[in-house]
């Protein structure tokens, strides 16, 4: 955090972090201080080391521009030193303080940190109780009490984050009054209606007003300001809506991901396939070897030493002449289809450490409805974030060419994008297509397709985005609650909890018609790789997984309410589904617990005739 000249260690957060909940835009709520994480542009791009996924790269420049040229991982700080001041703690992501008002615990008085009211106390040696206190305080016995961020802001659709507008609110309009402002609780209760502001000229208001309908009337126009870019203020024609700090409507991260998969079964054209965006500057033998000795001296790509420069120079012109076929593929939306295609094959290609496969029979009592099993050993995840969005997490849900306002990561022109990569071991499961199929054109599924997707058009509706966009159909809806049921079991058998366990749903029809489910574990180190999850992929293993989880499905504790809710009156996103049945953490669901139906996988109380495992296939 930055404070005039001054530069200060405010606190810690997991690289992963920045990519899901503190990226650039978003506030960091420290036990005394909050912090907004600024735009790339004020970051130290040198100390980020680069992730090669030439895919992932493709597909960010198609939603973007063509000028992003780098997946790059945040920097991380040196802990180690035990010397608060050496240049090397003092590396990481540049930060802020936001929002501007502070409230006095003792006193109430509201004021912003960088008059003469509030100073800083920095601890160099615990930058956790780094924090803002209140000098001459009139309540306070010893003339100083701690000062906390103000717990009110104001964000709009677009993107845009303020402060609370505090003298508009409690003057009810513009006011050219400069009396002090003070925060009060008027009963014990902290309901928002006894929560108060008041003005020493004797103006005040009950926070009640900045909510609601009540809100609209009583909060100015947005001011389309960006903390995280210190942007001029130009004005934006969304209206402001209070939200309180922490709260998780205040940023959703924008991402794109994929999994690192081979697409050569020669290991030195998989290198450079992997790390393309290095090798395409290559123009020549000497250019090369050049490159390859900075390669080779930073260990950047391991696994050169193989290889002379010649044959290395001879792969990366075979793939330069074959690279303008391959752009179309890697440039496809649906980022899924290549893997599918991968995972399908009779023997995947293997790159290891990055991806290594082993088949496994089929249980014996599904091998009508799962054509194939797949475990793999060893995977790696590629994650990559784009932008955010506050109040509503609408991307996820956005079909191509539908305007989607996603705010932007700098100010300028991105040149690159934060990345980071996981690693980890999963069980690949395809379906039957013919099964699928025939499931899909019974009657009774055709109407429960049809409920949900009047309850899908009318949460769209609801939520201002085109009804008829995006709707994933009733092979998403099974397969994804399927994969929601397994991963349950699979925390009960094996030793990770059910929040560290992912999912990754194929379920398409058109020109490439898919339908499987990819159930994984990863983690920046070797945890994501413990084996535990690959043996329960093994035929008599996943047979008594599937036993257990189609068995526990049939009856919620929550039914029969669970089982008779009806989404196209309700306006929600999932049928036959709650907590105590279906939904997972959303660390694990890639649809963030939307899409989600019990009838359409086993009979419930409600609905006995959609299920595609019907009492035949060994319900009990």
């Amino acid at each position: 955090m930055s404070r005039g000249n001054k530069k200060h260690q405010v606190g810690q957060v997991r690289p992963s972090q920045l990519l899901w909940t503190y990226g650039p835009g978003a506030l960091i709520d420290l036990p005394n201080l909050s912090v907004v994480t600024m735009g790339l542009e004020f970051w130290r791009k040198d100390l980020c080391m680069p992730v090669f996924e030439n895919r992932l790269l493709n597909a960010v420049r198609n939603v973007l521009h063509a000028n992003v040229t780098e997946l790059l991982m945040p920097p991380l700080a040196d802990n180690d030193s035990k010397n608060p001041y050496t240049p090397e703690r003092l590396k990481g992501i540049p930060v802020r303080p936001f929002p501007l008002w502070l409230r006095c615990v003792n006193c109430g008085h509201l004021g912003q940190y960088d008059g003469n009211i509030f100073q800083l106390q920095h601890n160099a040696y615990h930058p956790e109780r780094t924090h803002f206190y209140h000098d001459n305080c009139p309540k306070a016995k010893t003339g100083r009490a701690q000062a906390v961020p103000s717990r009110f802001l104001v964000a709009c659709p677009h993107g845009h984050l303020d402060d609370f507008p505090w003298r508009w609110f409690v003057h009810g309009g513009p006011s050219d009054c400069k009396g002090s402002l003070s925060f009060y609780e008027d009963k014990a209760s902290l309901q928002t209606e006894n929560l108060w502001v008041k003005c020493s000229c004797g103006a005040s208001r009950s926070m009640a007003f900045a909510f609601g309908v009540e809100g609209q009337k009583n909060l100015p126009a947005c001011r389309g300001y960006h903390p995280h870019l210190n942007n001029e203020k130009k004005g934006c024609d969304e209206k402001l809506r209070t939200i309180l700090l922490g709260a998780t409507n205040g940023w959703f991260p924008v991402t794109m991901s994929v999994l690192a998969i081979p697409t050569e079964r020669n290991e030195l054209r998989q290198l450079i396939s992997d790390h393309w965006n290095v090798f395409q500057e290559a123009i020549s033998l000497e250019v090369l070897q050049i490159m390859l000795r900075t390669l080779k001296a930073t260990h950047s790509i391991p696994g050169l030493d193989k290889w002379t420069p010649e044959v290395i120079w001879q792969a990366i012109e075979e793939h330069r002449k074959g690279d303008a076929s391959a752009a179309t593929s890697v440039k496809e939306i649906d980022l899924k289809i290549p893997e599918w295609e991968v995972l399908c094959q009779p023997n995947p290609p293997t790159d290891w450490p990055n991806f290594h496969s082993t088949k496994t029979p089929v249980p014996q009592k599904y091998n009508d409805m799962i054509d194939g099993v797949l475990l793999l050993d060893r995977l790696r995840k590629v994650n990559a974030l784009i932008g955010y969005t506050r109040i509503e997490s609408s991307v996820e849900l956005a079909e191509e060419g539908e305007e989607v306002s996603i705010a932007p990561l700098s100010k300028h022109q991105l040149e690159w994008v934060p990345a980071c990569e996981v690693h980890g071991e999963g069980i690949f499961i395809r379906f039957n297509e013919e099964k699928i199929q025939a499931w899909e054109q019974q009657e009774t599924v055709k109407q429960r397709n049809a409920t949900l997707n009047e309850g899908y058009k009318g949460w769209r509706i609801a939520h201002h985005q085109k009804p008829d966009a995006g709707y994933p159909g009733a092979r998403y809806y099974m397969l994804h609650t399927l994969a929601h049921l397994i991963i349950r079991e699979f925390a009960l058998e094996c030793g990770y909890n059910a929040a560290s366990i992912q999912e990754r749903v194929y379920a398409s029809h058109g020109n490439t018609p898919m339908a499987g489910i990819l159930l994984y574990t990863a983690a920046p180190d070797s945890d994501g790789t413990l084996g535990g999850l690959v043996e329960l992929g093994k035929a008599d293993s996943l047979e008594h997984i599937l036993d257990q989880a189609l068995h526990r499905a049939g009856i919620c504790s929550s039914d029969p309410l669970c089982s008779m809710h009806k989404p196209n009156e309700d306006r929600t996103l999932h049928g036959a589904a709650c907590h105590a049945c279906v939904f997972l953490a959303e660390t694990s669901c890639e649809a963030g617990n939307r899409y989600l139906d019990r009838a359409l996988v086993v009979p419930t109380f409600e609905c006995k005739d959609t299920a595609f495992f019907t009492e035949r296939e060994g319900l009990s």
